[in-house]
């Protein structure tokens, strides 16, 4: 593998943003790009979804390219995991070999990596499952990989749907991953800690709601201001 097609791991976003991120889904960081020419707004392919639902995923990319079920550069790339990163595997939806199975993901675990996401199928689901780290992919596949390489080692990739970079922010949970760009992270969080606050109120109305019914008491208005808004400019 040569230097081109091997980098050194990108620097991790700063705690305190990463922090502020982890009160956020990806559902809400997809609301906070909508309008600012990303790509997807940020959202990995509908079928790309956990391993187990229950976990939760954050962090700085670091990527590989690789196709055709070739996993050797994956490996090359564990070997340099460092806590902080979430390895996002463009495997060009290959579906005819898996990836990586339960020992590539007990590596993973091992070097500390905060995720991996593959674009492509992985396989023994359960002892994948059973391992702290998050793992996504499009499916399962019980055929092993092939090994030729090189592949390439954080460069741009382009991985179900979205353009990542190293250094980037990757946030997924049980409705999907989400990419920030690393330049546009200030931008988003701030959209997106609106939307926060505005699905919190929305919570608030919709209990009042719910409280003034059982009570038979008059209840606020229901429909969000933007409806009525909508509304009125129909009637217009």
């Amino acid at each position: 593998m040569s230097s081109k097609d091997y980098r050194e791991l990108p620097q991790l976003i700063p705690q305190d943003i990463i922090d502020r991120f982890r009160r956020l889904s990806p559902a809400q960081l997809c609301d906070g790009m909508k309008g600012l020419g990303i790509l997807s707004d940020g959202c990995m392919d509908s079928e790309i979804m956990p391993v187990d639902e229950k976990k939760v995923m954050i962090g700085t990319a670091c990527t590989v390219d690789t196709e055709d079920g070739d996993n050797f550069p994956i490996h090359v790339a564990l070997s340099q995991g460092k806590p902080g990163y979430v390895m996002i595997i463009a495997g060009k939806a290959h579906k005819n070999r898996a990836y990586m199975g339960d020992l590539m993901g007990a590596t993973a675990e091992a070097v500390g990596l905060n995720g991996i996401v593959v674009d492509g199928f992985v396989r023994d689901k359960f002892g994948l499952r059973d391992l702290e780290v998050p793992i996504y992919s499009r499916g399962f596949m019980q055929r092993g990989p092939s090994k030729k390489g090189p592949g390439k080692i954080n460069t741009e990739v382009f991985c179900a749907g979205v353009i990542v970079r190293p250094g980037d922010l990757v946030v997924g949970d049980y409705d999907g991953v989400t990419v920030v760009p690393r330049d546009m992270i200030d931008a988003v969080l701030e959209k997106a800690e609106k939307k926060d606050a505005y699905e919190v109120q929305r919570r608030k109305t919709i209990g009042e709601y719910v409280d003034c019914v059982k009570k038979g008491k008059e209840p606020p208005e229901i429909a969000p201001a933007w409806v009525k808004d909508m509304l009125n400019k129909s009637e217009n």
